[in-house]
């Protein structure tokens, strides 16, 4: 299937709730609407309660209880906000694709999401680094959405979460999850610096643009990727990524120091998909 008849499948491509697609294009706005941010949060009691559990979790010693969400916002901060917004957008799209594991899914874009903002942590970047690594699999569930049938021969070929999928995929059909999920991100407009961001994670260098997050992108889905299919010290080492690593002034020690207690739970997936 060409890529352009995938697109045009409205199986293939789920819309966002509208609350939710109202609250991305505020929050992307170059002065968002407080009080109207304020308004759609409260129109979504999902997206209130999500809210409050963050900043219960992140403010835990807190005497009083947060019970509003303008105190909830004033907390965190717009960028958790935009952050949650995003992972709302996603878990309300994809909430069934055919025999992907979805849990497991989430578990592991939760960990790209998390070691993209681990490893982008000391610099300036366009758009949110842990939203880049939680939407970044997504053009994988609308393949299998799409065809499901060649992407399920395909899993029983090469594993969803092989370091090598990005190719065998471009190999059957011509283009992979990361031109997916770019389009994806035009179809539900998102910002461009996000969309290139997605579009470019496969091959950073290979291409006409280059953004710094690709390469943090590719280097930590490499890694969460590689954890998913139990390699060993010697496979990291032989498949590790380093003409992106040596662009971004990184090695394989850099990407490998995380500790193991970080890695996601079965809470997190549970918080974010609830």
């Amino acid at each position: 299937m060409e890529l352009a008849s995938l697109l045009q499948s409205p199986a293939a491509l789920p819309s966002i709730p509208r609350v939710i697609a109202l609250l991305l294009a505020e929050l992307d706005r170059d002065e968002p609407d407080l009080f109207q941010i304020n308004r759609l949060l409260g129109q979504d009691p999902v997206l209130t309660t999500r809210l409050l559990q963050l900043v219960g979790t992140a403010h835990h010693q807190r005497q009083k209880p947060i019970t509003s969400v303008g105190e909830a916002m004033a907390l965190v901060g717009l960028q958790q906000v935009r952050e949650m917004a995003y992972a709302a957008a996603a878990t309300s799209a994809f909430r069934q694709v055919g025999n992907v594991d979805m849990p497991r899914f989430w578990r592991y874009s939760l960990n790209v999401a998390k070691l993209t903002r681990h490893l982008a942590q000391d610099v300036r970047h366009p758009v949110s680094p842990f939203t880049a690594g939680l939407l970044h699999g997504l053009g994988m569930l609308v393949m299998h959405l799409g065809m499901p049938r060649q992407m399920e021969e395909l899993d029983r070929r090469m594993p969803l979460y092989a370091p090598q999928r990005h190719s065998a995929e471009y190999e059957l059909v011509g283009y992979n999850y990361a031109q997916v999920g770019a389009d994806l991100a035009r179809a539900w407009q998102l910002p461009q610096a996000l969309v290139d961001i997605l579009e470019h994670q496969d091959a950073p260098f290979e291409r006409d643009s280059y953004e710094p997050l690709s390469g943090i992108l590719h280097l930590a889905v490499w890694r969460c990727r590689a954890m998913e299919m139990g390699y060993t010290d010697e496979d990291l080492a032989q498949t590790f990524p380093d003409t992106t690593a040596l662009a971004l002034k990184m090695d394989l020690h850099d990407v490998l120091d995380r500790d193991p207690i970080a890695w996601t739970t079965r809470q997190e997936v549970d918080a974010l998909t609830g």
